[in-house]
């Protein structure tokens, strides 16, 4: 019996050789991530830095802002660079890179002031992502929505150009880390049984699974659950006839329990363990923006509501969005898009 793990080529060889041909040519890489950076773009970014760095490539990863605190144990993590907090620095980085990798993101737009100065650096622009609807501004693009994560595109490019061997411990980390954080430790977007062989694949480079899982999911702050507790008690709408849930919370809600980046990671998925309940939004209000995290079951799609509604967009079962108005306004166009897929939530909560 055959036990070799079965990996399908879903990327195209020309694009392979392409991306590997770009970065045997080029000396000064930058990677670069989406605003708020989630633990796929850090995985992707950080395995995808390491890969590089034994290349004895000079690479710089910048994020538009800070990451999660529960995402720092990731090697190479103190090594990113964060444009809020240096943008000159950052600025010139760019404008004299040779190659720049975008992870986890389809447009310059999503990385926020920085999207500008990657737009006019002259350096070769390859997207590595899994989000729909890629913008034009790249020279190789590299898109596939019907992955789960950045990192699992990222590690199905690695194995087919042949360079699973050499991967090292911490690039396994990094990719698994990415991978478990964009599923919810593998509870949506993952039904594709490759994803398992490539756990498979990522465990034979001595990850401690259960460790990376502890890191991220068991490192929260005393903070983190009074401001859960809150929310739920005081900032959640459930809508039993629409079979759906908003969670909500405003800068000064956040501010009373000392809101730190990442505190409110995976409040959308509570409401789903409520009985009839198929749709969970969180919206919440951020400097400059509002941000609005969706999660489905079933067959709605909250990415189709995601975008029609807030410029955004991802899976069927999760997808997030933006909105550059007021708290006030965001409310009130989630209840109204609420109503008008009032039939197809319906519908869909029939479903068996």
């Amino acid at each position: 019996m055959n036990c070799t793990p079965s990996i399908s080529n879903v990327i195209q060889p020309r694009q392979m050789e392409q991306i590997m041909d770009a970065i045997d040519r080029a000396e000064k890489i930058v990677i670069t991530a989406h605003l708020s950076p989630d633990g796929d773009a850090l995985g992707s970014s950080l395995a995808l830095y390491h890969f590089l760095k034994r290349r004895n490539k000079n690479v710089r990863v910048i994020v538009p802002n800070s990451f999660p605190y529960f995402l720092k144990w990731m090697k190479g993590a103190r090594e990113i660079e964060v444009y809020e907090y240096n943008p000159t620095a950052a600025q010139h980085i760019l404008s004299h890179a040779d190659l720049i990798f975008s992870m986890d993101y389809n447009i310059s737009k999503r990385v926020g002031d920085m999207g500008p100065f990657l737009d006019k650096s002259p350096a070769q622009k390859i997207l590595i992502d899994h989000h729909l609807f890629p913008g034009e501004n790249f020279d190789i693009i590299v898109s596939h929505p019907e992955i789960s994560s950045t990192s699992e595109v990222l590690f199905r490019l690695f194995f087919q150009a042949g360079k699973y061997e050499e991967l090292t411990q911490a690039e396994a980390e990094c990719i698994y880390c990415g991978m478990m954080t964009d599923t919810g430790g593998f509870t949506y977007n993952s039904s594709d049984p490759e994803i398992y062989e490539i756990i498979s694949l990522l465990l034979r480079k001595n990850i401690n699974k259960d460790a990376i899982y502890s890191q991220v999911f068991d490192n929260y702050s005393a903070e983190r659950f009074r401001l859960l507790g809150f929310t739920l008690s005081q900032r959640m709408e459930i809508y039993p006839e629409l079979h759906s849930a908003l969670l909500y919370l405003s800068r000064e809600d956040q501010s009373r329990f000392r809101f730190s980046k990442g505190d409110t990671e995976g409040f959308v998925n509570y409401p789903l363990s409520i009985k009839g309940v198929i749709f969970s939004t969180f919206i919440r209000e951020d400097e400059g923006l509002i941000k609005l995290s969706f999660r489905s079951q079933k067959s709605f799609p909250c990415n189709e509501f995601a975008a029609d509604f807030f410029n955004g967009g991802g899976h069927l079962n999760a997808s997030g969005g933006e909105f550059y108005g007021t708290f006030e306004e965001a409310l009130r166009i989630f209840n109204e898009g609420l109503r008008s897929y009032e039939e197809k939530l319906k519908r869909t909560a029939g479903e068996l």
